[in-house]
């Protein structure tokens, strides 16, 4: 079980803890630390190391904390989690697809992609600082349910237990509340939480509307405006009852708007969900003219967020790199740019590529002064370079023209 999460954690890769052991390090000592692990988890004298706690940019502009577990820690989590996992999967609803096996965020978008044609309204929730909110007592409870076994109980009481550690050494201790948002069973224990927090409530109690739910990210479905409020009304009762808190700006109800559904002005249109946006849309019908739906593409704030990644990048500001070099630095990003939102909707990155275009023209610009600012000019040398090298830019083998 030890080697096999030692594999797990290895192929997911990611940074070192608060022991500063990279896994190169780890590495060198192999044998000897996967023992040392196996040892001390077997006799229940493995007792974990603090999170070391980094900040990461969001989408708004604002912050959120991350915690990374030392690799021995990532590895004994892992260990856990594919104990327990089968058990709690056959549990866990079909509606729910954050961090499960052979569930995926494009599945949790088509299945929201499909309700929108058959509910008019959606209620479109954000909970407030979940993962630093969860309760101890509450997934306590929920774990008594399904795991008897008291070592593994033990162990996951620890890590919920385990203090962060930020940039400057201080520890900050647990309040009976949070798990980190970075640890390898973090996910687990949320899908449990949530799972009677608000699948089997939501089915027991509203039995009529569709949910979809991506770990803490969750659209609720339904058929009239009433009910609508009726189930805003009950999920921010429900959530205050679970130690839990909506958030007030982010959360809202949306009119999808169609053809059959009559204008509601005094509702938003528009929602995002893992990046993409649903809002109404004409779409061609087989007679040649169109039709009002809702339609779903990469969202503004993800657009956003893309750009000023290539803006930061700054390569259109260094004349002596290649065009090669550049090609290398934004493949990766590019392949899964358009692996996640192009297979969605790839027209829809139309535009976002018509970007990229015109940062490279820039640098067109800065590295050849013979065409004197002339953009049509850069174009055509670009143009000129696709047709020589077509698989130069992962993008240019995706699109026929940009």
């Amino acid at each position: 079980m030890v080697w096999e999460a030692y594999k797990k954690v290895k192929s997911n890769k990611g940074a070192a803890g608060v022991d500063n052991k990279s896994l190169a390090q780890y590495d060198a000592k192999l044998s000897a630390n996967l023992y040392k692990l196996w040892n001390r988890l077997a006799s229940g004298s493995y007792f974990p190391q603090p999170v070391r706690e980094v900040m990461i940019p969001k989408a708004n502009g604002g912050q959120r904390k991350l915690g990374i577990p030392t690799i021995n820690d990532r590895i004994a989590q892992e260990v856990i989690k594919a104990y327990l996992e089968p058990r709690l999967e056959k549990v866990f609803v079909n509606n729910s697809y954050g961090y499960r096996p052979n569930k995926s965020a494009h599945q949790a978008v088509e299945a929201v992609r499909n309700n929108v044609y058959k509910y008019a309204w959606v209620v479109d929730m954000d909970i407030k600082s979940f993962f630093d909110e969860v309760s101890h007592e509450l997934l306590t409870k929920a774990l008594e349910v399904h795991v008897p076994e008291k070592w593994v109980k033990m162990y996951i009481k620890r890590w919920l237990e385990t203090p962060s550690q930020d940039v400057n050494g201080t520890l900050t201790h647990k309040d009976g509340k949070g798990t980190p948002q970075g640890g390898v069973i973090s996910p687990l224990l949320a899908n449990l939480f949530l799972h009677y927090v608000l699948d089997v409530w939501l089915r027991k109690n509203f039995p009529n509307v569709a949910m979809v739910r991506y770990a803490d990210d969750a659209i609720i479905h339904c058929h009239t405006e009433r009910e609508a409020q009726e189930a805003l009304q009950a999920v921010c009762k429900r959530m205050g009852e679970c130690k839990l808190q909506l958030n007030e700006k982010k959360t809202q109800i949306v009119y999808c708007k169609s053809a059959r559904n009559r204008l509601k002005n005094n509702y938003p249109k528009k929602f995002d969900f893992l990046g993409f946006s649903f809002k109404p849309t004409l779409f061609p019908n087989k007679r040649g003219g169109a039709f009002l739906g809702t339609g779903c593409a990469i969202s503004r704030k993800a657009q956003t967020r893309i750009v000023e990644g290539w803006r930061k990048m700054n390569f259109h500001r260094h004349p002596t790199e290649t065009i090669q070099s550049i090609a290398h630095q934004v493949n990766s990003q590019m392949r899964g740019i358009i692996r996640y939102y192009g297979k969605i909707n790839l027209y829809s990155l139309y535009r976002l590529m018509k970007q990229f275009n015109y940062r490279l023209c820039k640098w067109v610009l800065n590295k050849y002064k013979r065409f004197k600012g002339s953009f049509t000019r850069a174009y055509l040398w670009i143009r000129e370079m696709r047709k020589h090298y077509p698989t130069l830019f992962y993008q240019w083998t995706v699109f026929k023209s940009i």
